[in-house]
């Protein structure tokens, strides 16, 4: 069967066939909770990516998906590739077909200067063999009616509107530029977000539309808003961004004044904030789940461009990449008045450099968790001179990251 394998890039004319086998591969997930039936909106990705794909003969058997994206890590926009549409038909599911295909999607994101590349993962365990790791939580809230928070003489007005309207846009566009984590929105991902009913697969029956309220303070200026649902007596909370926080008390207002016409709110955000504190009633339902996945596509190309704390500094990292050979070895990291310069100096992992595997390397860099924990269940492994000089230099803040693709 081998004999009949190649990769290639996936042809406009072969997207039913990316299509069928989509379909045909998350059917078996479409009941797993927080799932997305995302497979039919898959099609209209494909303009805008790079799709690659081993064909037996004509028939597609395996692809995945790269998408252009970028990310704001700690206030410096990066290029990220998003992966996505992954799939294998089950009888070429033990030929290292996918394997390959992750290996080649990273060399052509390399080849494009993307240094990162995130994913929603499927299986936790198969990506950290690929070199992703957990860089973002999601919390699910539930509230009751009489719990909903209430603000006296909060200025300005709250306004129904369009999901695309430009204000929208505009407020998200400042928040993402101020938020560490957050994905600078391009076409792409509005258009997935506009398609996007994370509820969908807990009440699969409804066809609620997605609707939007935005905060305008009394100067006219948007400063925040919320995309929301209301289904079978319940209010949906799909998004709720802001800038200032008399818009999230204002948008909250807005929740409120539905009161009478709901019995429950549920909600969803990043794992760093902290929903039951805000609450005047923090006695609410909350569960905390991994998100999205993250790795470094070009260690060289990402550390060089980070955004350190110290002008001067020097260190020899020793980092095992279990895909991509250009991450793996002994590299020395020198930042001399700020300008940082990553060498590759031996394709080895000398024992005295600092130790660790490059999913390490993509969450401790991102602030998910920090080297002092890492070091603690040794994930990562150096003296403690090492080990408080990464606490130094790195910057606080876990990502936060809302979308999804």
């Amino acid at each position: 069967m081998k004999s009949n394998l190649h990769m290639r890039e996936i042809k406009q004319t072969e997207i039913s066939q990316s299509i069928e086998l989509l379909n045909y591969v998350f059917q078996v997930n479409l009941s797993i909770n927080k799932d997305r039936l995302f497979v039919s909106a898959k099609s209209t990705q494909f303009d805008e990516g790079v799709a690659l794909g081993w064909f037996d003969g004509d028939q597609l058997v395996a692809q995945i998906l790269n998408l252009p994206f970028e990310v704001n890590i700690h206030n410096r926009i990066y290029k990220m590739g998003g992966i996505t549409a992954v799939g294998t038909y089950p009888e070429y599911s033990k030929h290292g077909l996918m394997h390959k295909l992750i290996y080649a999607s990273l060399e052509q994101m390399k080849k494009d200067g993307y240094h990162l590349s995130y994913l929603f993962p499927y299986s936790i365990p198969y990506y950290r063999k690929k070199g992703f790791e957990i860089m973002s939580d999601i919390v699910e809230y539930q509230i009751r009616d009489t719990q909903i928070p209430h603000y006296d003489e909060i200025p300005g007005q709250v306004r129904r509107l369009s999901t695309t309207h430009d204000d929208i846009k505009d407020v998200y566009h400042q928040f993402a530029m101020r938020t560490h984590g957050a994905m600078i929105r391009n076409d792409i991902s509005w258009n997935e977000k506009y398609q996007e009913d994370y509820w969908e697969e807990k009440f699969i029956d409804s066809d609620a539309n997605l609707q939007a309220a935005v905060y305008y303070d009394e100067d006219g200026n948007a400063l925040g808003y919320m995309f929301y649902r209301i289904m079978e007596e319940n209010f949906y909370i799909d998004e709720l961004i802001t800038i200032k926080e008399v818009a999230r008390k204002a948008l909250w207002n807005f929740v409120y004044a539905h009161q009478s016409m709901v019995y429950k709110v549920f909600g969803k955000t990043t794992g760093n904030e902290a929903v039951a504190f805000l609450m005047q009633d923090s006695e609410i339902k909350q569960s905390l789940s991994p998100y999205f996945m993250a790795r470094i596509v070009d260690l060289k190309g990402f550390v060089e461009q980070f955004p350190f704390l110290r002008e001067d500094f020097h260190m020899h990292w020793a980092v095992k990449d279990p895909l991509a050979e250009w991450n793996h070895g002994t590299f020395e990291v020198i930042s001399n008045k700020g300008v940082i310069q990553v060498q590759k100096i031996s394709d080895k992992l000398e024992e005295n450099a600092v130790q660790m595997t490059v999913q390490t390397l993509v969450t401790m860099l991102l602030g998910y968790l920090r080297p002092t924990y890492l070091h603690n269940i040794e994930r990562l492994k150096g003296d403690a001179t090492s080990i408080a000089l990464l606490e130094n230099i790195i910057p606080t803040g876990v990502p936060t990251f809302v979308d999804y693709f």
